[in-house]
């Protein structure tokens, strides 16, 4: 099997809320084809070859922020990881305002999780970009 390509009719993956059974069964048909690309030898495709991922964790969490990045890497993204604890939130920085400026950079994708449900909504109504929901609260 080789890896899938899926065509998301939505601009963010912010849950599954609001998701058809075939958006479902889509990412999960092209996640699975995946997992056998994942066991080959050669794991990098270049499907994402001049797109920027950026990670903005706003809570820890290793096992998710290093599948994303090296999830991102292997479909050749230029993949960012941003640290919250060294960025101007600690000079009292909004997360809108944060969000702004990410969105000035222009990446491709925004990954993010934080702690408070809804957080990741926000975000994504100021971003031009795609967002991907990793985390917020009880989501």
């Amino acid at each position: 099997m080789t890896a899938k390509t899926c065509t998301f009719p939505h601009p963010h993956l912010l849950g599954i809320a609001g998701l058809t059974a075939h958006d479902i069964s889509s990412l999960l048909d092209l996640a699975e084809s995946y997992v056998v690309l994942n066991r080959k030898r050669d794991k990098k495709k270049p499907i994402l070859q001049g797109r920027t991922l950026i990670n903005l964790f706003f809570e820890n969490s290793t096992r998710t922020q290093s599948s994303f990045e090296l999830a991102g890497k292997r479909l050749g993204a230029d993949v960012v990881n941003m640290s919250v604890a060294t960025s101007s939130m600690q000079k009292g920085e909004t997360v809108l305002d944060t969000a702004m400026t990410l969105n000035a950079m222009h990446p491709d994708f925004l990954v993010i999780r934080h702690n408070q449900s809804g957080a990741v909504q926000l975000i994504a109504r100021k971003m031009n970009g795609r967002v991907i929901n990793a985390g917020d609260g009880c989501h």
